[in-house]
């Protein structure tokens, strides 16, 4: 399988490289910005073989059986036109998506095979499901939702995509649209809180690669659901077993419930 990955020469990327080749797969290149200083930097990545570094996606397509695409949420739309024209399967870990960028995902879907989400460990996985089975057994008159997550110092958005994800679970077991009752970090006189909202807080601080706990609060009891991230790695291994599975698939949108065996 010959592998392409986003963003070669950022902290994922050279993560993304050691799990595939641990996996026994053949990386062939990645897009970077300094393809003159990546090539001297990344040289000890190679191993036995030579990783091409490109300038842009449509090169690296090219070469690929699958891309993996860890990078920002401003080139998933040039990214989704050079995989689909390419024909090559994605791998995208990308969160923060607009309507317009999802809706890019979607059309290259309908010719290539992608796997997204918003996190690729497979605890993280398990997590989104029993979110969105305590979301359907823990009626929102009763149970008050709320996300808590904690990542390093130099995350820059908030809440984190897979705080998002576990709220977009927790509306789907409730069977209501997740923009109508999210709710952002509470601050000031902000008043009494809503019957059916998800609440968010996000902390940063430190290195703490991810933490994310999920409440349910009644009058009488609570439950939560915890994940904590030790190492990066974690994404990285499981973003290539979503590569190596989705070779072998059709064109279509999958998600890590898909790669898992779960749905």
């Amino acid at each position: 399988m010959r592998v392409g990955i986003a963003g070669l020469s950022g902290r994922m990327g050279q993560m993304l490289v050691l799990s595939s080749l641990d996996a026994g797969c053949r990386v062939v290149g990645g897009t970077c910005r300094d393809v003159e200083h990546d090539e001297q930097r990344l040289a000890a990545l190679t191993r036995n073989g030579s990783i091409t570094l490109c300038a842009d996606m449509g090169e690296l397509a090219e070469m690929s059986d699958v891309v993996i695409d860890f990078t920002h949420v401003s080139t998933v739309i040039p990214h989704a036109e050079a995989l689909k024209k390419a024909g090559t399967a994605w791998v995208l870990g990308t969160t923060g998506l607009s309507g317009a960028d999802q809706q890019a995902v979607d059309d290259a879907a309908r010719n290539i095979g992608v796997v997204q989400a918003a996190n690729f460990s497979a605890g993280v996985t398990l997590v989104l499901r029993l979110a969105r089975e305590m979301g359907t057994a823990l009626p929102a008159d009763r149970f008050d939702a709320e996300i808590v997550e904690m990542h390093h110092r130099q995350k820059v958005d908030a809440p984190s995509g897979t705080a998002l994800a576990i709220g977009e679970a927790v509306a789907k077991g409730r069977g209501v649209k997740f923009a109508d009752v999210r709710t952002p970090a509470r601050e000031g006189q902000c008043g009494a809180r809503k019957t059916g909202e998800i609440g968010f807080a996000a902390l940063r601080g430190g290195q703490i690669v991810g933490e994310h706990t999920l409440l349910f609060t009644s009058g009488t009891e609570q439950i939560a659901l915890s994940h904590r991230a030790f190492d990066r790695r974690v994404f990285a291994d499981g973003a290539v077993q979503a590569a190596e599975w989705l070779v072998r698939q059709k064109a279509g949108l999958y998600n890590m419930e898909n790669v898992l065996g779960l749905g």
